[in-house]
């Protein structure tokens, strides 16, 4: 459970910095692909950790 929520932080990191730089470097052609590609990358990774954080089974409860 740990690694997923730390997984989907790094996802959503990834992703926003890809983002910024994507805004910040509009002009340039080759840094729109680049930083286009780690935006998705850093989402599919966030996508990922999210479903395997949904999907793992939750800890009985010995109360």
């Amino acid at each position: 459970m740990i690694i997923s929520i730390i997984g989907m932080l790094i996802g959503a990191l990834v992703t926003g910095a890809g983002i910024c730089y994507l805004v910040k470097e509009k002009q340039d052609k080759e840094s729109v692909k680049i930083y286009g590609i780690i935006s998705g990358v850093g989402g599919v990774i966030f996508i990922a950790m999210l479903v395997k954080l949904i999907s793992s089974p939750q800890p009985m409860s010995t109360a």
